[in-house]
Order: C-alpha cells, then sequence, then structure tokens
C-alpha cells in the first residue's frame, strides 16, 4: 500500500518568506561586517551564508534528485550581493521541492535518518536558516555593526514583509 503524504500547499510559500528574511538581513548588513574575522574561532558572516545556501543546495541534491541544481558558493570569495542572488535561486528550488508531491522523504545528510517529507521538513529547513540567521545577528552586533532597531522589527514583523 502506498504511503499517503499530506498535502503541502503553503510550504513553499513559507520557505520564501523565511528567504526574505534572509535578505532584508543581507540587504541591510554594513559591507564591512561581511569579511570581517569575529572573535574566537568562528566562521565569518560570508561563510555563514555560503555555507546556508550550500546546505540547501546539498538539500535539494539528495532529496529532489531530479531538480535543477543551483551552483555552490565558494566563502572565500562569495560577495553579499552573490549570496544574495544564489539564496534567492536556492529558496526558489526548495520552495517547489516542498511542494512537490513526488517528494516522499527529506534527506538532510547521509549520517541523519531521513524524515518524512510535510512538515518535519520544513521545520527543519527553517530552524536551520534561524539559527544561523541568529548567528549573524549576533556577531554583527559584537563586531561593531548592529543592525539597525528597524531592520530587527522588521524581521519579526515578517507578514508585512512581503
Amino acid at each position: 500500500m502506498a504511503r499517503v503524504i499530506p498535502i503541502r500547499e503553503g510550504f513553499g510559500e513559507t520557505f520564501l518568506m523565511n528567504d526574505r528574511v534572509n535578505q532584508l538581513v543581507l540587504e541591510n548588513l554594513n559591507a564591512k561586517a561581511w569579511r570581517t574575522k569575529p572573535p574566537e574561532s568562528v566562521r565569518t558572516i560570508a561563510a555563514i551564508f555560503t555555507h546556508m545556501h550550500n546546505v540547501r543546495r546539498k538539500w535539494i541534491r539528495l532529496t529532489a534528485p531530479l531538480s535543477k541544481l543551483p551552483s555552490e558558493l565558494d566563502r572565500t570569495r562569495c560577495t553579499q550581493k552573490g549570496a544574495a542572488k544564489a539564496l534567492k535561486e536556492s529558496a526558489q528550488l526548495c520552495a517547489e521541492m516542498l511542494e512537490d508531491p513526488r517528494v516522499t522523504q527529506f534527506v538532510r545528510d547521509g549520517w541523519a535518518r531521513p524524515l518524512d517529507a510535510g512538515a518535519m521538513m520544513l521545520a527543519y529547513m527553517v530552524s536551520h536558516e534561524a539559527h544561523h540567521r541568529g548567528q549573524v545577528c549576533m556577531l554583527a552586533h559584537q563586531m561593531g555593526y548592529r543592525l539597525p532597531m528597524k531592520v530587527m522589527a522588521k524581521m519579526w514583523d515578517w507578514e508585512r514583509s512581503s
């Protein structure tokens, strides 16, 4: 008997909303913060955003192998503008993957057990990105490039940001 996958209408739109918040951060991040070496031995903001895109690429490759695959980003060469463009492209492909009824399992990585496609897949993807967005905001603040309060507030007023 075939497994019934619940309708995922709106999941793609939800993920695109998540990406609009990423784009908001990128648009308002001081360019000097992009490659500034953070305290301790943590990733630069450039490395965090390129990681987010490259992980999306991996999810698409492992979960929806027939989809178009976005180009990988190099954290040492990628610009803020290049990251924004790549994230927009990978967000669109992730949105398509989230709503594709042929996708029945979400393969995150070779080491993790697959999740059922649907709500768990969306929750994992958005949680991953929210975690890294928080890192970016914290690092920018620690390095003296705090995002303006109006931008921070707009991140939480996302339903009006669409």
